[in-house]
């Protein structure tokens, strides 16, 4: 069995790559797209929207409700985008670490 200092100096690198981890996460960006690219919306890897771009053929009033509905898609898509980015981002970080199988971490 490991010395408790060896287990706790462990536990303390882990929470630091972690943190790390979780940093660097914020610095990627995904891009979600609805309608054939007509509403774009941008996100960081952590879910943060960084911006929208809607085409000016949807802003005519009696296109509001395929507006709504576009930029529902487009953030739907980037959220998507961002949970499969992180999750992978999240993979590669624990690839060395000791985890037992099926171990998820709370991120």
């Amino acid at each position: 069995m490991k010395d408790l200092n060896e287990i706790l100096g462990m536990a303390n690198r882990v929470q630091e790559e972690l943190q790390r981890a979780q940093e660097n996460l914020d610095k990627i960006e995904v891009e979600g797209a609805a309608g054939g690219g007509l509403v774009k919306v941008r996100a960081s890897a952590k879910g943060r929207i960084l911006g929208v771009q809607i085409d000016e053929s949807l802003l005519a009033p009696s296109e509001k409700q395929m507006l709504e509905d576009l930029i529902t898609a487009a953030f739907n898509d980037a959220r998507k985008k961002a949970d499969e980015t992180s999750s992978a981002e999240m993979a590669k970080m624990t690839s060395g670490l000791p985890l037992p199988p099926g171990f998820k971490l709370p991120f």
